[in-house]
């Protein structure tokens, strides 16, 4: 299967890379068309940021943000797979109803006790991360005697408990939380063991997209890191990564093709 590119709408007011660019309606409907323009396969919607020490926002406002915003993206494109970033059950049935087909929680529906429930009754996919933590502690002092290892049991643990739950391995993604209570080393060795994610037969998605260790290792701004992003999506590619969670759809989407036409 070739990698598809997840293009990320953060309709949040402090996201890290892109907070409070697309909270209006004409700004992410902009937003969307160029995305889907620039061969996004996926898109992503989320309304509470999780960038390190993010504080939580209510469900209430979360929905007033992520609602909207798959109205419009369902007025501009009926057929695309669009994915709700989010850890609470309301939300995510929310949009399901407004029209999205796929669940993205960081949490691993470890967060609120009702996403069983909701992932249960519908039938799209549902990505799985690994985080040490919470976004408001993760970034404090991560830990690993073995990173890839821990992940991998993780992993198999959730796995194992959705499928006690009537949730079959074949709708769960698999996401080992680039960033998300990892250091530099930890992010490096995720990357280059991607392989061994592959062992449970479930799709790897990777979300390393202008994240913060670009700039541990090259010391690079917030603004220079979607060329980095871009290597590492066509290193990822190259491992036959199944989905890469991106902002900037295009620069990812041409370095995939060139991974696809050379090898």
């Amino acid at each position: 299967m070739a990698t598809k590119i997840m293009g990320i709408l953060n309709v949040t007011p402090d996201s890290f890379s892109d907070g409070g660019r697309f909270t209006k309606k004409q700004t992410f409907t902009t937003q969307i068309r160029a995305m889907i323009a620039y061969g996004a396969d996926i898109i992503d919607v989320g309304g509470e940021s999780t960038r390190p020490f993010a504080s939580p926002v209510s469900e209430a406002e979360e929905l007033k943000r992520v609602i909207p915003a798959i109205n419009a993206l369902r007025q501009v494109d009926k057929k695309i797979p669009v994915s709700v970033d989010t850890t609470k059950a309301a939300v995510a049935r929310a949009a399901l109803d407004a029209g999205a087909t796929m669940i993205n929680d960081i949490s691993a529906l470890g967060h609120d006790e009702a996403m069983v429930e909701v992932v249960t009754e519908y039938i799209g996919p549902v990505i799985i991360m690994h985080m040490q933590g919470t976004p408001e502690t993760m970034q404090l002092k991560p830990e690993y005697d073995q990173v890839v290892d821990e992940i991998c049991a993780f992993f198999e643990q959730r796995l194992n408990w959705m499928s006690s739950k009537g949730i079959s391995p074949n709708r769960v993604i698999l996401d080992p939380g680039i960033g998300f209570g990892k250091t530099l080393q930890h992010n490096l060795l995720i990357l280059k063991n991607i392989s061994l994610f592959k062992q449970f037969d479930c799709p790897v998605l990777i979300g390393h997209s202008r994240k913060s260790f670009f700039d541990t290792l090259l010391q690079i701004p917030l603004e220079e890191r979607d060329c980095p992003t871009a290597i590492v999506s066509a290193l990822c590619a190259s491992q036959q990564v199944d989905i890469l969670r991106v902002h900037d759809v295009l620069s990812s989407k041409r370095a995939v093709q060139l991974v696809e036409a050379l090898t």
